[in-house]
């Protein structure tokens, strides 16, 4: 342990003090995990390469950022196979001790410290050959694009108002401290931006190329511009927002992802029928696009998927199930089933007949409990050999499209948005052709973009960020079901403006760290 706490990053100090992530945080630290190195003896530029595998890819984490989304918002409500866990957060009870507000902050300060690890690393080695020249360089390139997205995380959780430059952001680090005594301040947040833009920029400049043939599990340029993307328009720079976006839909070599074929020989015509669901559902035998890009299927007779960057989840192997999150054992009634949809989730997007989410969204062994409200989530159905592990898809190509759209309302052009959320429709439809939507006013706009990112990107970790961002504007709030909790609990909704829509400073963090001192979120305590 003596090793792994020396290079630890400096909150682990503040786990020292003891709080209820003590004991998680503590465990993951004793644990080397497969690959991973602190960096001790590297000197060469295959020794980067092993750290940038096994440290940074290895612990990057966005999974539990993405499960705190889902339940604080309105995306899922209690199952039957649940003991509790997490009602707290459903229900609200959002405070500096909460273990996942802990664990968003502790991953993606961990690595970022395995980022600065290797950069440090790397001023002491000099490449050999041109080979060895470009790989080092791409190397630094995607540590620094994974170094940008952490501190994006952090910024969309822990700051007040990224659209406020002045406005208090996290705590910049760019070392890799070995004293457990270290302490740094929260800064504004335009310190931080121009770190992620500084990263951003040298990271486009050095990674590998973009096309139909780069591994999505890297980071290429796409995926340098799809951060790029998604950090402008979090921070409202609507025409670098644009900007990216289009460099992404131009030049990743990726298209939407179909709905169609919905049946084929095996399947038999009849969509729903037993035959058909044992074809389409199964985890080797799924051959409809969408459905094969959530069962982490890649067929060589389909084009490859939207998706621009993900992490890979392989079935026996490391990183967290998150269908485990859902449901325990497999994603069917009978597998123990931690949260339904919500009502009025599952109500938007079952309601359409001809688009492809109503299936792939929902396993059909709901079908008898759906006056009950028991809605299984199959979003995430698992692979072979491993009924609860799926890729986690940091990056789509249909985000980018959103990200488009809100460009255009901003600029004027409604016309436009509405053209850019209906390719996404169009993508999701099997049969016929969506209604092309009409935006009247901006307020028009923003309620139906934001009702399209509510189904597209549901259960992605979006949905907690959007509502802060655009419900006021869109005229709309947290849209739960009162029957999104138990028998005897009325469920609630947060309201817009709410303190809670920015997590609390790990108490961790304010108990160690005597330099985010009276820097809380407001709010809390």
């Amino acid at each position: 342990m003596k090793k792994n706490i020396k290079y630890a990053f400096f909150i682990g100090a503040a786990l020292l003090g003891g709080n209820s992530i003590l004991t998680s945080c503590s465990d993951a630290y004793e644990i080397v995990q497969p690959g991973e190195t602190h960096g001790e003896d590297i000197t060469t530029v295959d020794g980067m390469n092993n750290l940038l595998i096994g440290s940074v890819y290895g612990l990057l984490e966005p999974t539990s950022a993405n499960y705190l989304t889902a339940v604080v918002t309105d995306e899922v409500r209690q199952g039957i196979g649940s003991g509790g866990q997490e009602w707290q957060l459903h229900r609200h009870f959002i405070d500096p001790s909460d273990s996942y507000t802990g664990t968003i902050w502790l991953n993606n300060y961990t690595v970022i410290n395995r980022v600065n690890r290797l950069l440090e690393i790397a001023e002491k080695i000099t490449p050999t050959t041109t080979a060895q020249g470009a790989a080092y360089k791409r190397i630094l390139g995607e540590a620094r694009a994974i170094r940008a997205y952490c501190y994006l995380q952090l910024e969309t959780y822990f700051s007040t108002d990224m659209k406020d430059e002045n406005a208090l952001g996290v705590m910049l680090v760019t070392t890799a401290p070995s004293d457990l005594n270290f302490s740094a301040p929260r800064v504004a947040n335009k310190v931080i931006y121009d770190l992620i833009n500084a990263d951003l920029d040298f990271a486009r400049a050095n990674v590998a190329t973009t096309g139909s043939n780069v591994n999505r599990f890297y980071v290429n340029r796409s995926a340098v511009n799809a951060i790029a993307a998604r950090f402008n328009l979090y921070r409202g720079n609507y025409p670098l927002a644009k900007q990216y976006a289009d460099l992404v839909l131009t030049g990743s070599g990726i298209n939407l992802t179909t709905a169609n074929p919905m049946t084929n020989g095996a399947s038999g015509p009849n969509i729903g029928t037993s035959a058909w669901n044992t074809v389409w559902y199964g985890t080797t035998t799924a051959f409809n696009p969408y459905r094969t890009m959530w069962a982490d299927l890649d067929r060589t007779d389909l084009p490859p998927n939207e998706v621009i960057f993900g992490l890979n989840r392989l079935a026996p192997g490391s990183g967290l199930a998150i269908g485990t999150l859902y449901n325990t054992n497999t994603s069917n009634i009978n597998g123990g089933v931690m949260w339904f949809w919500g009502v009025n989730m599952f109500n938007e997007f079952y309601g359409n007949a001809n688009d492809v989410r109503k299936y792939a969204y929902l396993d059909p062994s709901s079908l008898p409990y759906l006056g009950d409200d028991y809605y299984v989530i199959d979003k995430f159905p698992g692979k072979s050999g491993g009924a609860t592990r799926n890729d986690v898809k940091v990056f789509r190509l249909s985000e980018m499209y959103f990200i488009l759209a809100e460009a255009a309302v901003e600029a004027g052009d409604f016309a436009g948005a509405a053209n850019y959320i209906q390719q996404v429709r169009v993508a999701r439809a099997f049969t016929g052709t969506p209604t092309t939507p009409a935006y009247t006013s901006k307020q028009v706009a923003y309620k139906d973009i934001l009702k399209e990112r509510r189904i597209e990107l549901a259960l992605e970790g979006h949905r907690y960020i959007d509502l802060k961002r655009l419900a006021a504007t869109a005229g709309v709030t947290m849209d739960r079901s009162a029957d999104d909790d138990i028998a005897g609990f009325v469920s609630q909704n947060l309201p817009n403006g709410s303190y809670k829509y920015t997590l609390p400073i790990p108490l961790a963090e304010m108990t160690a760290n005597a330099g985010v001192s009276g820097q809380q979120n407001p709010g809390y305590k």
